[in-house]
Order: structure tokens, then C-alpha cells, then sequence
């Protein structure tokens, strides 16, 4: 998920056109908003489906964490608030980029389509910068620290995603023409549809389903901090990006994910889940001896450092796939041999 709620705010807002400044306006439903109550709804029902002892993909017993649940809806609802507060800010800036359009898209049902798909390709590729960059990361990373993985953790959203500037990524979309009611508007249907997928009540989808779309088996894995499943399934609606661009995954049943990040906090403080990487850049750049190592400590890969003496998920990985071979190696029948 890691998208903020503040994408779904740019609806219903008064735009200027460029050139003479009328005003236009051009308003959507605010469809994070009509999601709430479903999202309650949701939440409880999966929590009645464990406490009935229904089991996991993997065929374990789940046990629903009240602290963490309680935490990952507290950074929810600073969440909210969060966009409440630069919502403008936001909305200022798309308007201000709008104004430099190079074409007048049509607000059509198919160019809404087209937007769609095209916005979630950006996701794509956003969700994926935020993985491999540590200023992305110390934002998006709030999201995947729960070592818990249901409903709510899909609700545990950044505070600090304006400070990232992940609401850039959509700019493409403003110069070519697409109105910034539609980006908010496609922005909140992609936010609403990654909420189901945070759950392991929900085992698998036809084959043609998996295919195309970013399902739970798929997004278990992305939240999974198992060697083999890290940096992957990047997507928010189609997995076909990931399919194409080889960050692709599948979940296996003799591996269940295990959640969380490789460093877990150990805390269920919301304060403390919002800023902790901040605080990391921030301590790490104050020792810096160079300006390559403060370069690498805020945009390098997470887990960077100078001397090589942190892990990153490359280096994690390159350790693991080294281990795998080994193993192969003794037992495979030429090592019986």
C-alpha cells in the first residue's frame, strides 16, 4: 500500500486554468472516504475468522496481535490527519504543475481508464524507489514494520510521505494534461483496492487472476523479509508490472513469509514507528566523514554504509542465494558421489 491518504484528498477542489486563470472545477467522490466503513467491516470479520481458529495459506492457527493492530490504526489516523494538514500544500503544487500542460486531456470514462492503468504504473515504479532508496524508505518503511500481516496492517500508513515527496511522482500525469481531480480520484480506487489484499484468510485466485493481479499470495511476499522474497512484487493493482520488469516473486508453500523488517523495532509507539528511520538519517549523516557518505546514507540503499559493515537486501540476498548454492552442491548425487 504506502500510498498516503492525502492522493484521494485532490478531489472536489477548485483549479485555475493556465493562461486566463478562470475557474474551472471538476469534482469526484472521495472514494477512500465512502471505503471506511467497509474497511471496519472487513477488519472485524477477519478478526472473527481467527478467533474461529480458521487457518493460514500455510496452515497455521493465526493470532491476532491487539497491540500492533491498535498501533497500525493509530498511524492510520495520523495518517489521515497528516492529510488533512499538507492536503493543500499538495493540491497547490498540482495546481501550480498544471498549469504547464503541454496538452488538454479529455475527463472521459476511457481517458479515466487510461489514467488508471497509467497511475499504477507509477506506483510501480514509486513503490519501488522507495525500496531501494533510503530517503523514499524512511517514510514508506512505517508500512512494513508490523511483523504481523492482516487487515490493519494495511492501514498502517506514513506521516511523513509530504516531506518525502512522494507525491511527485504523479507530476508526468499533470504535464501531459490529466487533470489533478483525476489523479486523486484513480489515486484513491488503487489506496482502496490494496486494502483487501493485506490478509492471509485469502489463499489463492484462479490462475488468469494471479496472472494480472496484485493478489494476497502476491503481496505476501512483498511484505516478507524471508532472503528469498525480499525486493519483490512491487505492485499496487497489476502485478504484470513486476512480471515484466523481473521483480516477480511467487509465494511457495514451503516457505511462509515472515513479516516485518529485517531489523524489527520492538515497539507498538506510533511516534516512534513514524520518524525512527528519520532519526536513523539524521544520526548517521552526523558522523559522516564525506559527502559520499552522507549521499549514501539519505539516498543509497537502505541498510548502506561506508565500510560495508550493514546489510543491504542486495547484499542479504547475494549471502543467501552463496548459502543456497553450497547446499545444492552437497547434496546433489555427484557431491554423494
Amino acid at each position: 500500500m504506502g500510498r498516503a491518504v492525502i492522493t484521494a484528498r485532490l478531489t472536489a477542489v477548485t483549479w485555475y486554468s493556465r493562461g486566463n486563470y478562470t475557474m474551472t472545477e471538476v469534482s469526484f467522490p472521495d472514494v477512500v472516504l465512502y471505503a471506511i466503513p467497509g474497511f471496519v467491516a472487513f477488519v472485524f470479520l477477519e478478526i472473527v475468522l481467527w478467533k474461529a481458529g480458521r487457518k493460514n495459506p500455510f496452515g497455521k492457527t493465526v493470532r491476532f496481535n491487539t497491540k500492533d493492530a491498535a498501533a497500525s490504526l493509530a498511524m492510520g489516523g495520523g495518517n489521515v490527519v497528516v492529510g488533512l494538514i499538507f492536503g493543500g500544500a499538495i493540491a497547490a503544487t498540482y495546481g501550480f504543475l498544471y498549469q504547464f500542460r503541454m496538452f488538454e486531456m479529455p475527463i472521459t470514462w476511457w481517458m479515466i481508464a487510461i489514467v488508471f492503468v497509467v497511475d499504477d504504473f507509477l506506483y510501480y515504479v514509486f513503490h519501488r524507489l522507495a525500496h531501494e532508496h533510503r530517503w523514499f524508505w524512511a517514510s514508506h518503511i512505517v508500512h512494513h514494520s508490523s511483523q504481523h500481516y492482516n487487515l490493519t496492517t494495511a492501514l498502517r500508513q506514513t506521516w511523513t510521505g509530504f516531506f518525502a515527496g512522494s507525491f511527485l511522482f504523479s507530476a508526468p500525469m499533470l504535464l501531459v494534461g490529466v487533470h489533478p481531480a483525476v489523479i486523486g480520484f484513480v489515486g484513491g480506487i488503487n489506496l482502496v483496492y490494496q486494502f483487501w489484499i493485506h490478509t492471509e484468510a485469502i489463499d489463492r485466485f484462479p490462475r488468469w487472476v494471479e496472472a494480472v493481479m496484485n493478489t494476497p499470495a502476491h503481496h505476501r511476499v512483498h511484505h516478507a523479509t524471508n532472503p528469498d522474497y525480499l525486493d519483490s512484487n512491487y505492485a499496487g493493482v497489476f502485478i504484470v508490472w513486476d512480471r515484466m520488469f523481473g521483480t516477480f516473486v511467487d509465494e511457495r508453500k514451503d516457505e511462509p513469509p515472515r513479516y516485518g523488517i529485517v531489523r524489527n523495532l520492538g515497539t507498538f509507539n506510533p511516534l516512534k514507528i513514524a520518524v525512527h528511520e528519520w532519526l536513523g538519517i539524521f544520526n548517521d549523516v552526523r558522523k559522516a566523514k564525506s559527502l559520499r557518505d552522507v549521499w549514501g546514507y539519505t539516498f543509497g540503499p537502505p541498510g548502506w554504509s561506508p565500510d560495508g559493515s550493514r546489510r543491504t537486501s542486495a547484499m542479504i540476498k547475494q549471502a543467501w542465494a552463496e548459502e543456497q548454492a553450497k547446499q545444492d552442491q552437497t547434496t546433489s548425487p555427484a557431491a554423494a558421489e
